[in-house]
Parts: C-alpha cells; sequence; structure tokens
C-alpha cells in the first residue's frame, strides 16, 4: 500500500478526478513524475543462485564454452529408396506425404 505522499501533487478537484475515471474506464495515471511516485535510483541486487561458472575447482571454459557444444545435424528421416541401374521411374506418379485429394 503506498504511502501518502508529503507534498499534493498537482491534478484536477476530486469530482473532475471521479468523472474522468468513469469516461476512461480506469484510473488515470498522471504522466508527471513526483519523487513519490517513481521508484528508487538503488533498487536492491538481485538473489540469484550459483551457476556452473562459480565452482572454484574443475572450472575450465573449454568445459562451459557453449560453441563447442554445436555439432552436425542428425538426420531422424529414413533414406529413400535408392532407383537401380536398369529400373525406369514413372514420370507421373509422384511421390506425397500423404492422401491425394484432387480438386477438381
Amino acid at each position: 500500500m503506498p504511502k501518502a505522499p508529503k507534498i499534493r501533487m498537482h491534478d484536477v478537484n476530486p469530482f473532475l478526478q471521479r468523472v474522468r475515471d468513469f469516461l476512461l474506464g480506469r484510473k488515470h495515471t498522471l504522466a508527471l513524475r513526483f519523487q513519490d511516485t517513481i521508484a528508487t535510483r538503488s533498487p536492491p541486487p538481485p538473489v540469484l543462485p550459483d551457476g556452473p561458472a562459480h565452482k572454484l575447482a574443475s572450472n575450465y571454459y573449454y568445459s562451459r564454452d557453449a560453441r563447442r557444444e554445436v555439432s552436425p545435424p542428425e538426420v531422424i528421416a529414413p533414406k529413400p529408396k535408392q532407383i537401380e541401374g536398369g529400373e525406369k521411374l514413372d514420370p507421373c506418379k509422384r511421390i506425397t506425404p500423404g492422401n491425394v485429394y484432387n480438386w477438381d
């Protein structure tokens, strides 16, 4: 719950504030920056857990370098059937991934 500001902020009177809030459909926020409504300049530091690079021993660069983790892609699809030398492929037959639906 924010505490009441020490200095009265410049705004319209309370009746016009309620009318403005009703017409906006929400509470109006002032675009002016008053000292009591802004965050401090020195927020507390974040509390983060230690990561793998915080170890004192066995912390070599090559073991935590992400570029060394990259490898060529693995092929998970089966290899297509090879056409033998004497066999001819029908030019009208197309290989499709599922049932063919003719729109005509």
